[in-house]
């Protein structure tokens, strides 16, 4: 069936081959923290501290990995398709952001990080976002607001994933889905490949191993994000 309008969305797996740490080690812990302690709201009112630090450390890592052959990839179909083309990701590193700097995209590209990035901050009175490639101190001032510090500009447990709005209207209106690295066990990300079937799109997954939502997508490819990334766009560029 041929298609111009895409929507994909990319998940830890797809950073995972840079060496970006996935969300979740089998121990149940991220980088050693409980998610409890590092990656909810009420964490950084009990102990500010300690998420600031974690976050400052995530993001000193960020010069240490690059964007690896899916990223390239996936900059590749944005630079050459001719459509509507709408990548979501749940990664808040910049590897996306850097692999299409050096291929500039489309007009009809667009990128949501719809978790966050974490080379920004936003501040806890105006919800205002703003660039931070540094360290963030434990009470950063907030340069738009008197009252107001800087935290992560990361959605923690408990808040609302960003750009909602834009993704649920692109995905009503996809012709093809594909989930590329995702684990199908985070909601809303988890059930876009529903609404995008509900429109009537083609659905396909890339992953490593079948997610927890395999079942409802029309085609599904396993392997390395590096190996089936690249082939999926060669193939559709080709059609």
């Amino acid at each position: 069936m041929p298609c111009r309008n895409i929507v994909m969305l990319t998940g830890a797996g797809i950073s995972a081959e840079s060496g970006v740490p996935t969300f979740r080690a089998d121990d149940g812990l991220w980088m050693g923290h409980r998610i409890e302690d590092v990656a909810t709201p009420e964490a950084f009112a009990r102990d500010p501290a300690l998420v600031q630090d974690f976050y400052n450390r995530r993001r000193a890592q960020l010069p240490t990995v690059h964007p690896n052959a899916a990223h390239r990839a996936l900059a590749d179909l944005a630079a050459r398709w001719d459509g509507d083309f709408l990548l979501v990701t749940q990664n808040v590193d910049d590897l996306h952001d850097r692999a299409h700097g050096a291929t500039p995209p489309t007009p009809g590209f667009e990128l949501i990080h719809m978790h966050g990035e974490l080379l920004k901050a936003h501040c806890t009175r105006t919800g205002r976002v703003c660039d931070w490639p540094g360290d963030l101190a434990v009470d950063e001032p907030s340069p738009h607001h008197p009252l107001g510090r800087l935290r992560p500009h990361i959605v923690w447990f408990g808040e609302m994933p960003l750009e909602m709005d834009r993704i649920e209207a692109a995905l009503a209106r996809c012709d093809l889905f594909v989930s590329i690295g995702t684990s199908g066990a985070v909601y809303p990300a988890a059930g876009f490949v529903e609404l995008a079937r509900s429109a009537g799109a083609r659905t396909v997954e890339l992953n490593l191993d079948p997610s927890q939502v395999t079942a409802l997508f029309d085609e599904v490819r396993h392997g390395p994000a590096t190996e089936v990334v690249p082939a999926f766009v060669s193939q559709l560029l080709a059609r």
